[in-house]
C-alpha cells in the first residue's frame, strides 16, 4: 500500500538510505513505493559486478544467508533466490547438505528441515543492487561522505553530506534510514541534534578470523558445508574451520580463534591451524588443493548493540538498521538475515503508516529490535563463555538455560525431531522460545535416540572427490 497523501501533496516525499550495502539496498527498495525518491549515500566507489568493496572487508570471509534471513530477502524481492542460483549461488539443504561438529558432538544428515544461501558476499550484494537501482526512483551517490543528520531533538530532516568534489550540501528527508553498517556514527549524529544518549553493550571475546580461497576439486559441485565448531565449555580459546563452497568453483575457507588462540595471515600456518581444531577434517579436505588467495584476516568481530528502541525522545524521522544496530561473532552467520529482517519491519510499518508518521521510528526501531535480540542473546550467550572474553556476565537464570541448550545440543544430534527445532532457531526461522515447547523439553530430557556419530558424515563419493589426488580427474559439467 503506498502512501495516500502522494497524490494530493505539493511537496515531494523523500528519503535518504546511508549504506549502499545489503541491508541499505534492501531499504532502499522497500521505500521507493512510498516516496517519489530515495537517495542512497555510499562512501564507496561502488562496483559494477559480483567483485570487492574496498569498505567491506568481511567479504574476504564467509557467508551464510540463513533460511530465515533468504525468505525475508525474497518476501522484500521477490525472484531474488533464483537470481542468485543462476549466478552461481549454491541452495543448500540442512542439514542435509552440512557436515557439521557441535560442541556435542557431529550433526547426522537427515532430510531438509531448513537451508542456506552460499555464496560470496560480492555476489549476494550485487544480484540485489543491481535490482534496485535498474529501475526509477532510486539514485545512489556514490564516493559521498556522510557529515551528519539535519533536524532537531523531535525530527530529522535530512542529512549533510560532502561529495567526491569536496563540496558539501544538505539532502532533505522524510525519513533517514541508517544502514551504514558496524561504523556508524548515529549516536554521535543524534546527539548532536540534542537527543538522548543511546545505551550501547559489548560481549567481546577476542575472535580474529582467516580465510582463504581454493580452487575446489572436479566433480565437487554438490559438495557440503564442513565445518567443526568449538566447545566454550572448555578451557581454552574457541577455534573453528569451515569450508563453504562458492561460485566460480572454489571453496572459501574461514578459520578463527578468540583471545589466546587467534589464526595469523601467514599462509604456512593455515593448514596446521585447521589441523589443530578440535577435528582435523577441514584441514584434511584442503591438504592438497590449489589456494587461489592470499590469506585475509579480520579482527573487528565485537558483539555490539544499541539500543535505540529504548532512548526516551528517539527523534521521528530517523531508524538504523541491520549492523548499524548490532553486530555479532561472524561465526554465527546472522548479520545478514537480521538485517534482512529489520527491513522487512520497516516495510510493514511504512506501508501501513507512511514515512512520514509520527512514533514511526520507535515503531519501526522496536520491530527490528525482535530479530536482534534473537541473534544477540544465541551470540553472546557462548562468546562470554570463552576464556578472556570481555562483556557482563550472564546471570542465574541464563546458566540454568545453558545447561537445558547443552542437553538440547546433544540430543539434536541423534533426534531429528529436536535437530529441526535447533535449525529452526539457528536459521532464525523461528523463535528461541520455540526450544522451550512441551515436546522438544520432553525429547531433550529423554535424550538422543541414536548413538553418537564417530566422526563427520561424509559419503564415499565425497570422501573420494575430496581425497583423490589433485590434477587426475577430467573436470565435470558443475565446474564449468
Amino acid at each position: 500500500m503506498s502512501d495516500p497523501l502522494r497524490t494530493v501533496r505539493s511537496t515531494p516525499r523523500t528519503a535518504v538510505v546511508i549504506g549502499g550495502g545489503l541491508a541499505g539496498m534492501l531499504a532502499a527498495g522497500v521505500l521507493r513505493p512510498h516516496v517519489d525518491e530515495v537517495t542512497v549515500v555510499d562512501r564507496d566507489a561502488l562496483p559494477d559486478g559480483p567483485h570487492a568493496r574496498r569498505s567491506l572487508p568481511q567479504a574476504h570471509h564467509a557467508h551464510l544467508l540463513w533460511s530465515g534471513g533468504a525468505r525475508a530477502v525474497e518476501t522484500l524481492m521477490p525472484g531474488t533466490t533464483e537470481r542468485w542460483l543462476a549466478a552461481g549461488a549454491r541452495r543448500i539443504p540442512l542439514p542435509t547438505g552440512l557436515v557439521s561438529m557441535s560442541a556435542l558432538g557431529w550433526f547426522r544428515r537427515w532430510p531438509e528441515m531448513q537451508f542456506l544461501i552460499a555464496c560470496s558476499r560480492d555476489l549476494l550484494d550485487w544480484v540485489v543492487r543491481e535490482q534496485v537501482t535498474a529501475g526509477p526512483g532510486v539514485t545512489v551517490l556514490q564516493r559521498t561522505e556522510m557529515l551528519g543528520l539535519e533536524g532537531g531533538a523531535t525530527r530529522v530532516t535530512g542529512v549533510r553530506v560532502r561529495g567526491a568534489d569536496g563540496n558539501e550540501r544538505v539532502l532533505r528527508a522524510d525519513l533517514v534510514v541508517d544502514a551504514s553498517g558496524r561504523g556508524s556514527r548515529a549516536p554521535d549524529w543524534l546527539r548532536a541534534l540534542g537527543a538522548g544518549e543511546v545505551r550501547e553493550e559489548k560481549v567481546d571475546s577476542g575472535l580474529a578470523y582467516a580465510s582463504r580461497l581454493f580452487r575446489a576439486p572436479a566433480g565437487s559441485g554438490d559438495f557440503p558445508v564442513v565445518n567443526v565448531q568449538a566447545d566454550a565449555r572448555e578451557p581454552r580459546p574457541g577455534q573453528t574451520a569451515t569450508v563453504v563452497p562458492i561460485e566460480g568453483g572454489r571453496w572459501m575457507v574461514t578459520l578463527s580463534g578468540t583471545r589466546g588462540g587467534q589464526p595469523t595471515s601467514a599462509a604456512d600456518e593455515f593448514e596446521n591451524f585447521a589441523r589443530s581444531v578440535r577435528h582435523p577434517v577441514v584441514a584434511e579436505l584442503i591438504a592438497d588443493a590449489e589456494p587461489l588467495t592470499d590469506v585475509f584476516v579480520n579482527r573487528s568481530t565485537v558483539n555490539r548493540r544499541r539500543y535505540y528502541e529504548k532512548v526516551a525522545d528517539l527523534p521521528d524521522g530517523f531508524v538504523a538498521i541491520g549492523d548499524a544496530v548490532a553486530t555479532y561473532n561472524p561465526v554465527y552467520g546472522h548479520g545478514m538475515s537480521v538485517a534482512a529482517q529489520g527491513v522487512l519491519a520497516l516495510r510493514e510499518a511504512v506501508a501501513a503508516r507512511g514515512v512520514a508518521a509520527p512514533g514511526l521510528s520507535r515503531s519501526v526501531q522496536r520491530a527490528v529490535a525482535g530479530p536482534v535480540s534473537m541473534a544477540w542473546d544465541l551470540a553472546t550467550g557462548q562468546d562470554i563463555l570463552y576464556p578472556g572474553a570481555i562483556g557482563r556476565e550472564p546471570g542465574a537464570s541464563s546458566r540454568v538455560l545453558r545447561h537445558y541448550v547443552d542437553r538440547l545440543m546433544l540430543t539434536a544430534t541423534g533426534r531429528p525431531l529436536v535437530a529441526k527445532a535447533l535449525f529452526d532457531v539457528m536459521t532464525l526461522s523461528s523463535p528461541i522460545t520455540s526450544l522451550l515447547r512441551p515436546e522438544i523439553a520432553l525429547a531433550v530430557l529423554r535424550g538422543p535416540k541414536l548413538p553418537r556419530l564417530p566422526g563427520p558424515p561424509l559419503t564415499a563419493e565425497e570422501l573420494r572427490i575430496a581425497k583423490e589426488p589433485r590434477g587426475q580427474r577430467e573436470p565435470d559439467a558443475a565446474d564449468a
